[in-house]
């Protein structure tokens, strides 16, 4: 993937506000609902160091949960303090890229470099 690919633009909510919203410096846009960024959290807490064995379950999910804040961490990710109370998880801007949920990214094999919204 290309380094514009995975360097955002702007990150904030949806123009609803409920989703994020996130614009790719190639002009691709992602939006992402708050419970499955949730849920994909990379943090020790919830995927196992040794088995990366994801610890956190969808049952251990509010649906309503969400983003109080967002924190860029240096120039490679950010940080969300969550609704629930978690803060801990560092989600690195390729791997935001790599989990955007468009039609465009989920049929592309190389996570979906394409300029598409």
């Amino acid at each position: 993937m290309n380094d514009s690919a995975t360097r955002p633009e702007s990150v904030g909510p949806s123009e609803d506000g409920a989703q994020l919203r996130i614009e790719w410096k190639d002009g691709h846009v992602s939006f992402y609902p708050p419970r499955s960024l949730r849920l994909r959290c990379p943090c020790a807490g919830c995927v196992d160091e040794l088995t990366g064995e994801r610890m956190l379950t969808p049952g251990m999910v509010r649906e309503d949960v969400h983003p109080l804040s967002i924190q860029y961490v240096g120039r490679y990710a950010l940080q969300f303090h969550w609704s629930d109370g978690h803060s801990t998880g560092i989600f690195p801007f390729e791997y935001l890229r790599g989990l955007c949920p468009c039609s465009v990214c989920t049929s592309a094999p190389s996570g979906g470099s394409e300029n598409s919204q």
